[in-house]
């Protein structure tokens, strides 16, 4: 497989890839954000049925963990090592760092948020970069369209706002559109 370059080189497949199929993760990226909302959901049960000692709470927990790994096939249907776990961390991180920024920029800090909410998406990215293959340099398919994307970049290693982390992020910004009907 012929590794990318150059960054023209790596726009000119983007382009390519959202020409074939501008439409390609909507539905994906609508469904990393429900499965964000189960994982905090799984965690809020737990709290509570500590907090109160209502094991009513607990035994919600794997109805609602089903709704999730179902939910994740969907998207990583198949995955090696420790994928499933990562890109599963990777969704609880994003949504957390999220959280905490909205609750910094409601107490006026910010800059503060809007770090929080650049590294909630370098997370977010990381997610698709591990799941598309733009990681590993294994050309993957979205699961929901099976149309191509592309290829794993030349970088140095993963680095805030340089390397593989920004082209990430642009990748996502314009390939991953859930305004796209």
């Amino acid at each position: 497989m012929k590794k990318i370059e150059s960054v023209q080189e790596f726009v000119e497949k983007l382009d390519a890839a959202k020409k074939v199929n501008p439409k390609d993760l909507s539905s994906d990226q609508d469904l990393t954000i429900g499965i964000m909302n189960l994982i905090s959901i799984e965690e809020h049960l737990m709290f509570s049925g500590a907090k109160t000692g209502k094991t009513e709470f607990y035994d919600l927990i794997n109805e609602v963990r089903e709704m999730r790994k179902n939910a994740m096939l969907k998207i990583i249907p198949s995955y090696e090592g420790e994928v499933w776990c990562i890109s599963k961390h990777l969704l609880a991180a994003s949504m957390r760092v999220f959280e905490v920024g909205t609750k910094a920029l409601a107490a006026g800090d910010k800059q503060t948020a809007y770090d929080l909410f650049d590294q909630s998406y370098a997370l977010y990215s990381m997610f698709w970069g591990l799941n598309m293959g733009l990681l590993t340099g294994e050309k993957k398919e979205s699961n929901s369209s099976k149309k191509s994307v592309p290829t794993k970049t030349k970088d140095a290693p993963v680095a805030k706002d340089s390397g593989k982390v920004s082209k990430l992020k642009n990748w996502v910004k314009n390939a991953v559109n859930c305004c796209i009907e």
